[in-house]
């Protein structure tokens, strides 16, 4: 029998209109709490992350940039490819910067103009105090520029109050939403900066200023070209279903979600929080130490082979033989997936024959349990 490729439900809805496409721009600036132009970008959230970046640091500025995991790698080289001056301020993947850190490394660079930090890392499970950050970036007068994308809708993301000029988010996390759209939020005062770069991309993919002249400017009253009708429609559900859920409880889901994951990973054999401290802890994804001489996408696989549902993946990179991830993205961060993701990782290690591993579903239980107790402690809070 031939399947049925068509969806006509998707395939022949009318076009997207300016109006609803501007709508979608102000939930999303309602849920980052500003008040700036927010801009849907037609693309993955890196798309906005160096068009940030290209449109922002000139040749010859120079840059703060916070690394914490990965993605404050990546954006190094973008800066340095951009021409500007790059002051690497690094911090150990297994925790978090400190924000007199930053306040103390632009006192000694008072040329910073730019400081690119992301708010948390799902790759290494870290989260960064923007808050505490953001005044002392605002202090030096550097723009900020912030990758909220693991963050948006599983923790508090003040963009104005924090000082944040540049903040990109996307929908594929813990909002549950489309990888294939993202947005980004502008300050005047990165819209001026901007504006004053000769090299900012210009008739571009990658141009914030092709859409505030063609976009923002005419009042967003005719949209430059064909949007990604799809994903739009998809973000904009996402960010609905997030406001219709409450703000505040679903912030609340994800760190429950994270704190009972660690706090079960504390009881079974050989595993530990690759992030240290719990106040550092992404509440988007808990990252795990696999047990010494074991490699963690053994035990990945083998917690999969016992439950292919949960939401488990092995680390990447030079992170890989060593690291794991339960992701709590959207629906993810619940109990019930949380309990069950324990009992697969309990499983995988019996498999295995982890040490301590053998002893059946005593081990599960307890790691379980204490999932209950710690996911009990902090919902309450």
């Amino acid at each position: 029998m031939t399947a049925n490729t068509e969806h006509p439900s998707l395939l022949d809805l009318p076009p997207l209109t300016a109006e609803h496409f501007a709508a979608v721009e102000d939930k999303v600036a309602a849920l980052l709490r500003t008040g700036c132009d927010v801009v849907a970008m037609q693309g993955e959230a890196l798309l906005p992350l160096e068009a940030c970046i290209r449109s922002a640091a000139a040749p010859g500025s120079t840059a703060l940039n916070v690394v914490s995991g990965p993605y404050g790698e990546t954006f190094g080289g973008w800066l340095r490819a951009c021409g500007a001056e790059v002051v690497t301020l690094s911090a150990p993947f297994t925790g978090a910067v400190d924000a007199e850190q930053v306040a103390e490394a632009l006192r000694r660079h008072p040329r910073v103009g730019l400081v690119s930090l992301v708010h948390a890392e799902a790759a290494t499970g870290n989260t960064n105090p923007v808050a505490e950050i953001g005044e002392a970036v605002r202090e030096s007068g550097a723009l900020l520029m912030l990758d909220a994308v693991a963050s948006v809708g599983a923790e508090p993301l003040l963009t104005d109050a924090w000082g944040v000029d540049l903040c990109v988010v996307g929908g594929q996390k813990a909002l549950a939403g489309p990888a294939g759209v993202s947005a980004v939020s502008v300050s005047a005062r990165a819209w001026e900066r901007i504006a004053a770069n000769e090299q900012a991309p210009r008739r571009s993919y990658l141009s914030l200023l092709d859409w505030k002249q063609r976009w923002l400017d005419g009042g967003r009253t005719a949209l430059p070209h064909a949007p990604a009708q799809l994903e739009m429609l998809a973000l904009e559900q996402a960010v609905d279903r997030v406001a219709a859920e409450g703000l505040e409880s679903s912030i609340a889901r994800h760190r429950a979600a994270s704190a009972a994951t660690r706090a079960a990973a504390r009881e079974l054999p050989g595993l530990a929080p690759y992030v240290v401290r719990d106040q550092d802890a992404a509440p988007a994804a808990t990252t795990l130490r696999a047990p010494e001489g074991v490699d963690a996408r053994e035990v990945v696989a083998a917690a999969l082979k016992a439950d292919p549902r949960v939401p488990l993946q092995a680390a990447a990179g030079a992170l890989a033989e060593e690291m794991l991830r339960v992701n709590h993205y959207g629906r993810a961060a619940d109990r019930t997936v949380v309990a069950d993701t324990v009992a697969a990782l309990a499983a995988g290690l019996r498999t295995l024959d982890v040490t301590g591993a053998g002893t059946g579903t005593s081990t599960a239980a307890a790691a379980v349990d204490s999932a209950e107790a710690a996911w009990d402690a902090t919902a309450s809070v």
